[in-house]
């Protein structure tokens, strides 16, 4: 019963590798891997996330060079653990997004994987394309990770919410005897990420010490704040086609302290989500994090104290290391798709109803 799920995300920092064992009610994380993003392709990935030239054929190249390094991780992990592929039942694969546009206009999305070649190069069946079925019934497509949060997290007496700070930020709400809601929120890291790599040359503010060493810019803050994905209510989801850097650039005055700006980018992260918490979710009594802004300390002390000192703590309090649960989340979403069951949530994506979700590659 063991299942792979590999998840790269909207912070284009890497490759996130799980391996999980479901063969049990208690499911357990075995094993993880991880590997960064050099920057080449990094600005590679960026720049799909605009119209181009000749963008088709480097989405596709790409996707191949994508999926031969998460052959490489997944690999590299079964040899590092003297576990054979034949074990795995199957991999999860999210796939890089590049583009997502669920509105019923448009009504697609757009993750850069070669499934067939990683099947290939593992001898492992891929389970991808998670996002579109969902998206065809109806919904956002995302998030897609309540669903495990309820699986995994779920309490029986206490009302907890999940909140996963990546590069967008997302909320589930676990509340005891009602249906479990969730959303996005909207960014999380990406922007904080995007003007310190920018300003100080460092991929991330570690610890939000840089931004610490700011000041919030109210007006600055006030004018992000009337962007209208933050008044829209659930189902909503969002990405860089809304939230980047052009659009930061648009809202500043070019004579605030860089600093400034980051600890601006803090707060709207925080804000935004504790905001989201206290509107959707207002009998909460727990909150945990994971994804990697809940390695920011200065993001985690702000969030708490809008969320008035209620308990805030990392998933890792509740088994599962922070930085994991999404590509944990993505072995449970294969493990759903090869026992042919629902792995959406409606009521967060707001699809016609619960469909199973993914596209099967055997090996």
């Amino acid at each position: 019963m063991y299942y792979i799920g590999i998840m790269s995300g909207t912070s284009l920092d890497g490759i996130d590798v799980g391996l999980a064992d479901f063969s049990s009610s208690r499911p357990t994380l075995v094993c993880t891997a991880y590997l960064p993003y050099d920057e080449y392709l990094r600005n590679q990935l960026l720049e799909l996330h605009q119209s181009g030239d000749d963008e088709l054929h480097r989405a596709a190249m790409l996707g191949n060079q994508l999926s031969r390094l998460y052959a490489q991780s997944v690999n590299s992990l079964l040899k590092t653990n003297g576990i054979a592929p034949q074990c795995i039942v199957a991999i999860g694969c999210h796939g890089q997004t590049v583009r997502h546009c669920p509105e019923p206009e448009k009504g697609y999305t757009i993750q850069l994987v070669n499934a067939a070649l990683l099947a290939e190069l593992t001898h492992i069946t891929v389970i991808t394309d998670f996002r579109s079925r969902d998206i065809a019934a109806g919904g956002q497509g995302a998030p897609l990770v309540p669903a495990f949060h309820q699986a995994l997290f779920k309490s029986t007496s206490r009302h907890r919410v999940i909140v996963n700070i990546g590069g967008i930020s997302n909320i589930t709400d676990l509340e005891p005897g009602k249906t479990v809601i969730g959303f996005d929120c909207g960014p999380g890291n990406l922007l904080m990420d995007a003007w310190c790599l920018h300003h100080t040359g460092q991929a991330y503010d570690k610890n939000g010490e840089w931004a610490a060493s700011g000041q919030v810019i109210p007006m600055l803050l006030e004018a992000l704040f009337i962007h209208p994905f933050f008044s829209l209510p659930p189902p909503k989801s969002t990405g860089r086609e809304t939230f980047n850097m052009q659009w930061l650039k648009n809202h500043l005055l070019d004579n605030e302290r860089p600093e400034d700006v980051q600890a601006t980018l803090l707060q709207l992260t925080a804000t935004a989500v504790a905001q989201s918490i206290l509107n959707y979710c207002p009998n909460f009594e727990e909150v945990y994090i994971c994804g990697g802004g809940a390695r920011n300390g200065a993001l985690i002390s702000q969030l708490t104290a809008a969320l008035f000192g209620k308990e805030v703590a990392l998933t890792d309090k509740l088994g599962v290391d922070a930085d994991w649960v999404e590509a944990y989340a993505f072995a449970w979403l294969a493990q759903q798709t090869i026992l042919g069951l629902p792995s959406n949530l409606a009521a967060v994506t707001g699809a016609q109803g619960d469909r199973i979700l993914g596209a099967i590659y055997r090996a």
